[in-house]
């Protein structure tokens, strides 16, 4: 089969993640997920497996990614995983909570750039999870947070090609949303204003258009916020 065009979705069992490889796999792209679990849409999976430090998960999925891949190419590599947990330094999970979501944004953004250095192809694209709340002080979720600015300042990091290692001409952006629309958002917040929520289909058609049109993406390392109001959604660059 002839394929559109290849991408990997890390995260790709999640909310978010499970509606890009959808969407992709509508688009005929050749698709691969990494994830805690198998997504049985995409063409490909590497099963993540819970480990004790950076480094083992480092080596279990580059080795796994890459018996996957060959030697191809891929068009891009959309980090979406994540996770969220509350706490300030008076909860007694405060440094637990910091600890999981250095672990879910942080380890996974980080891997996900290490394989754009090896598997994505010059011009491609890589995309990583902020949060548009984590550009200023968030005492109720200081563990969120600080794994959240880490990765506003690994994208940075990347913007330039020559010096961070990524192919020519690639492009790092973090997209920075507030709420996304998902049913595990709707279960706990269901007094929440939802018209202020990104729904996952815009989401999907983002990465898709910037993956397929160079011309459509942001500056490399870009801060992209996404801003719902009143159901309609817009993009603005930090700064802006």
């Amino acid at each position: 089969m002839s394929f559109t065009g290849r991408v990997l979705v890390y995260g790709g069992k999640g909310a978010l993640g499970s509606q890009i490889v959808s969407h992709f796999k509508s688009q005929n792209f050749w698709v691969a997920s990494v994830d805690l679990k198998e997504n049985e849409e995409a063409d490909v999976n590497c099963v993540v497996t819970p480990v004790d430090s950076w480094t083992e998960q480092e080596t279990q999925v580059l080795t796994n990614v890459a018996s996957l891949v060959n030697d191809s190419k891929l068009d891009a590599i959309l980090c979406v995983a994540g996770g969220w947990a509350g706490g300030s330094t008076k909860s007694k999970d405060f440094i637990k909570n910091a600890d999981l979501m250095w672990r879910q944004s942080v380890w996974s953004s980080a891997i996900a750039a290490k394989l754009a250095n090896k598997h994505l192809k010059e011009a491609g694209l890589l995309t990583l999870p902020g949060a548009k709340p984590c550009l200023e002080g968030t005492p109720g979720m200081m563990g969120y947070g600080m794994a959240k600015a880490a990765v506003h300042q690994l994208t940075k990091s990347l913007s330039n090609p020559e010096k961070s290692g990524l192919p020519p001409n690639s492009v790092a952006v973090a997209v920075l949303p507030v709420t996304l629309d998902t049913l595990m958002n709707r279960k706990w917040m269901k007094d929440a204003d939802t018209s202020t929520w990104t729904n996952l289909e815009f989401m999907a058609e983002l990465f898709l258009k910037w993956t397929t049109s160079a011309g459509e993406r942001p500056e490399s390392g870009t801060l992209l916020t996404v801003v719902t109001e009143g159901g309609h959604t817009k993009l603005v660059a930090t700064g802006e």
